[in-house]
């Protein structure tokens, strides 16, 4: 059985990457036909980019690298930044600004995973189109 994959990778510095990485995953998005009639797993897997590179800039104080990579059921969502601490889900206060990133992350995607690697570590999130794929 062939698998043909198809995917996009960009680095996202510190400085301006959240707000580009979200404009740059839409227009990627943009280009898998089944990304039109799921506004919703859209959304959600923007949504979960924006938590994910805010993660790699704030905590791991790293620039971070997006990879998009769509396999025909999943669309995997990877983000890499220089710390090798690993990602946990925090329970934080009513009223306080930040810790829920991982929690939004975990509730939006199908599955969640974190590789740790010679150099830092990579969150991966896997969403999965609700409908037929085209």
């Amino acid at each position: 059985m062939a698998v043909k994959a198809m995917g996009w990778a960009h680095s996202f510095p510190m400085a301006q990457g959240v707000r580009a990485g979200r404009q740059w995953t839409r227009d990627h998005l943009a280009s898998l036909p089944w990304t039109a009639d799921e506004p919703d797993t859209a959304d959600a897997i923007v949504l979960a980019v924006s938590e994910l590179l805010t993660n790699a800039h704030v905590h791991a104080h790293s620039d971070a690298s997006l990879v998009l990579t769509w396999d025909g059921e999943c669309l995997h969502v990877s983000v890499h930044d220089e710390d090798p601490t690993l990602p946990r889900q925090r329970e934080p206060e009513p009223g306080e600004t930040s810790g829920r990133g991982v929690g939004i992350v975990r509730a939006l995607a199908d599955d969640l995973g974190t590789t740790c690697q010679r150099h830092g570590k990579t969150v991966t999130a896997c969403f999965r189109p609700s409908g037929p794929v085209r």
